[in-house]
């Protein structure tokens, strides 16, 4: 396939001017040991457009942003902007050239404040030459004003304190305190409220209209068709499609294009045969983060958690796990109050948890992903206590192969596509036999065959008489996949939606009453 980029004129949707294109990545080619990320990929950026990268993990998409970026240096093809070949020393220089790129993998100093993480590089000075704290948090609280952040995040507290969605919104501030010509943006909503991610869409919108170009990385098709102008569209490497957006019939077209094949059903049948409870928590507290949480779940049944960023939900699971300790409740399990006071008391009890995090929660990076998948069952790959590599690569082997995990168990997980990662997480749960399982937003960048993999196995695990919970920020995940969905606000469980009664609109407004009652903020912070 021949992929060299020929640049022409062309109309921007929203100005309707004739405009060139702003940067050119002209037939890139990125090899790393065993495998070609890039076959000789091209697309461009014009002045004041949105244009998004879609395609499957393991498309090169991050290869690509990570060049542009100047993170990583091709092996083959061109860079341009505004006509001028260039060549990256570095993320600096690419900074200084006006490219500005928020990572998907947050680069947060947890030691220094919010204001401080936003300007780190780009200080605001008094007198000329003093950095002024006081400046620099004023400048912070309007950026994230503008985020729909104001109410969550302080500018003066410690970065190290947020949660991971209140870590993204604080690395998309740092971009716009830039003020660069052009935003690169690797999923930014992934770890988003709807709320969150609207306000952010908005900006973009925004941003655009004043002239700001914006390469915009996304799994969510959704969105990509609600503020791209155009889209690119990456697989193997390899660029199958760049097309206008006004072109494309709906997210059926994309989603072929991406993948190569027909996708069967997205989201599968829920389980049919829902038994007695087998799980359940009672009046759970920890006090300033969630108070007289109650709930069920019963053998066979997916429960969900809706909530906006700060309800709370990702702290009552951690709490359930063992990860952090509540000051009161009961959790049981078949009717059996459980004594869970760290993580290895949950395993035991046969419960798993799968963080939203799944970098610095939920895999240890420089270690294999065979050794990944045994960490948490290592005793099923022991000999006299002793380990067997042949059984750990065999019970690795047997997980992968019904996960369709693609890519190498032998190879460090770091390495690994971020569907890839997920399924090294979730093989580790699997290989547990727990019946409990907590999925805390386990979709999150992912490409759309891998959340199709990623439902079908919650849904296979339900039908083998599991319990599962899971946590999203996805409605219409949510309301696809559960047969029940408990609505998180301000810390508390408002509102037990059962399928029959699913609506948008009342899991919405049960998401939002905290907010809307003036709930106090410090019951809110921390908290995800």
């Amino acid at each position: 396939m021949n992929n060299s980029f020929r640049s022409e004129a062309a109309v921007t949707p929203d100005s309707g001017r004739e405009t060139s294109p702003l940067v050119v990545l002209d037939n890139l080619v990125k090899d790393y040991p065993g495998v070609r990320a890039l076959r000789g990929a091209s697309m461009d950026l014009r002045r004041g457009e949105v244009h998004a990268l879609v395609g499957e993990n393991g498309a090169g998409k991050s290869t690509l942003i990570r060049i542009l970026s100047g993170d990583v240096l091709p092996d083959g093809g061109s860079i341009a902007i505004d006509g001028r070949p260039v060549v990256f020393a570095g993320p600096m220089d690419a900074r200084r050239h006006g490219i500005v790129t928020i990572f998907q993998e947050l680069m947060i100093v947890p030691e220094l404040t919010v204001a401080e993480n936003i300007f780190l590089g780009n200080e605001p000075a008094s007198f000329g030459a003093f950095y002024s704290r006081r400046e620099a948090e004023r400048r912070a609280a309007e950026i994230l004003r503008t985020l729909g952040a104001g109410l969550n995040i302080r500018p003066s507290q410690q970065a190290g304190s947020l949660s991971t969605a209140q870590k993204q919104l604080v690395e998309i501030a740092r971009a716009l305190a830039l003020r660069a010509p052009v935003i690169v943006m690797d999923e930014p909503t992934a770890a988003l409220s709807e709320k969150e991610a609207t306000a952010l869409r908005q900006l973009i919108v925004r941003l655009r209209s004043e002239g700001t170009s914006i390469l915009y990385v996304s799994h969510r098709l959704d969105e990509v068709m609600e503020i791209a102008n155009r889209v690119t569209v990456l697989r193997g490497g390899e660029r199958i499609a760049t097309l206008d957006i006004g072109a494309i019939a709906g997210t059926g077209e994309l989603i072929g294009l991406m993948v190569g094949r027909p996708l069967a059903e997205l989201f599968p049948p829920r389980n049919a045969k829902v038994g007695e409870v087998a799980f359940s928590v009672s009046n759970l507290t920890r006090r300033g983060v969630f108070e007289d949480i109650s709930f069920n779940v019963r053998a066979g049944e997916v429960v969900g958690f809706a909530g906006l960023v700060g309800a709370g939900r990702t702290e009552v699971m951690r709490a359930i796990f063992g990860a952090d300790a509540p000051d009161s409740g009961v959790i049981r399990k078949k009717g059996q109050p459980v004594d869970i006071r760290r993580p290895r008391d949950a395993i035991a009890s046969g419960i798993a948890y799968l963080p939203e995090d799944r970098k610095d929660h939920g895999l240890v990076l420089s270690m294999s992903g065979a050794e990944n998948v045994v960490m948490a069952s290592l005793g099923k790959s022991c000999t006299a206590g002793i380990v067997s590599w042949k059984a750990v690569r065999r019970n690795a082997q047997d997980i992968a192969g019904p996960l369709q995990f693609r890519g190498q168990l032998d190879a460090l997980a770091g390495t690994a596509s971020g569907g890839n990662q997920q399924k090294l997480v979730i093989g580790k749960w699997v290989l547990t036999g727990a019946d409990v399982l907590i999925f805390d937003e386990p979709t999150r960048g992912i490409d759309v065959g891998a959340k199709a993999e990623v439902y079908r196995l919650i849904h296979r695990l339900a039908s083998e008489g599991a319990a599962v919970i899971l946590v999203s920020s996805e409605l219409s995940e949510l309301m696809n996949v559960c047969h029940r969905i408990y609505v998180m606000s301000g810390g508390r469980i408002l509102d037990e939606v059962s399928q029959e009664e699913f609506d948008e609109q009342r899991i919405l407004a049960g998401a939002f009453a905290a907010h809307l009652a003036g709930k106090p903020a410090s019951l809110m912070a921390g908290a995800a």
